[in-house]
């Protein structure tokens, strides 16, 4: 029996070597000879004098001075940028996809936080850091557990501040409770 059963093995992973090689050709078949370049694929960015919000991605972007001093999470809405600004006053900065309920200019303390739970437009969600309220809806940042980074439905009040999943991880890692978010225009 131990004979027949190695033969069989034997046999299938020959069969399956087989198929991956085929499918490498039949690919490798229909591929273009010649692919077109990377920067072919990108969009033109907008100029940065049509839009004062929009960033040169090759440089980093500058925490806004208006957002005063000492470890804080800065958040501008105009810019749909965070920056998380350590004790030593080197950022991470990333780029979010704001709510359709936008909290006023000005400094809050970060009141809850959840590892998962479902948002208010009914997604799961993780790292969520909660820190103000705006038009009767409250307002944290957080991250979609698919990963997705969708506009927001703006026929509904939602209050959540989305980002990628490793900049969620980043934002929970910094922000605890009492934790300082300055929200600038």
């Amino acid at each position: 029996m131990a004979r027949s059963s190695s033969g069989i093995v034997a046999g299938l992973t020959v069969v399956a070597i087989a198929a991956v090689g085929f499918l490498g050709y039949q690919a490798s078949a229909t591929a273009p000879a010649h692919p077109p370049k990377a920067s072919a694929q990108q969009p033109a960015a907008p100029s940065p004098a049509a839009s004062p919000h929009v960033a040169d991605p090759a440089k980093p972007v500058a925490v806004p001075a208006e957002s005063g001093t000492g470890s804080r999470v800065v958040y501008s809405v105009g810019q749909k940028r965070v920056w998380l600004v350590g004790e030593n006053g080197e950022p991470k900065s990333f780029a979010v996809k704001p709510s359709t309920a936008h909290p006023k200019p000005g400094t809050y303390l970060v009141n809850s936080r959840s590892g998962a739970v479902t948002g208010s437009d009914g997604v799961p969600i993780e790292h969520v850091v909660r820190f103000a309220t705006a038009d009767g809806v409250v307002v944290g940042f957080s991250s979609r557990v698919d990963g997705q980074m969708p506009e927001p439905d703006q026929s509904k009040k939602t209050g959540g501040i989305r980002m990628a999943r490793t900049d969620g991880d980043a934002m929970w890692a910094f922000a605890t409770i009492n934790s300082k978010v300055v929200v600038v225009p």
